[in-house]
């Protein structure tokens, strides 16, 4: 998953009603899931100290489903990262890239 974001505020609470009415999993599920994604998107950007980031989706999701507090199945975890994705698009704070 290659995308890019812009430095607009966004609207948490908007987004969390969002992706927990795409995906019907709870508010505390879905903040869980943001949380670890954040995580590891700030070390892929330490580690490419100022280069571009390339986060692949699959990585992603492994990783989230690793952590010890994570009790998701793999489609609910891509669900929200999927829904997410589409609520920053609609909202125009991010994009793919090619």
């Amino acid at each position: 998953m290659n995308y890019v974001t812009d430095n607009q505020a966004i609207n948490e609470q908007e987004m969390l009603q969002y992706i927990a009415d795409k995906t019907k999993a709870s508010k505390a599920n879905i903040e869980l899931v943001l949380k670890h994604e954040q995580a590891y998107i700030n070390k892929a950007h330490e580690n490419a100290k100022g280069k571009d980031v390339d986060i692949d989706g699959d990585d992603l999701a492994d990783y989230i489903l690793s952590r010890k507090d994570v009790k998701l199945d793999e489609l609910t975890v891509e669900s929200i990262l999927d829904a997410e994705m589409d609520y920053l698009m609609d909202k125009g704070h991010a994009g793919y890239v090619d």
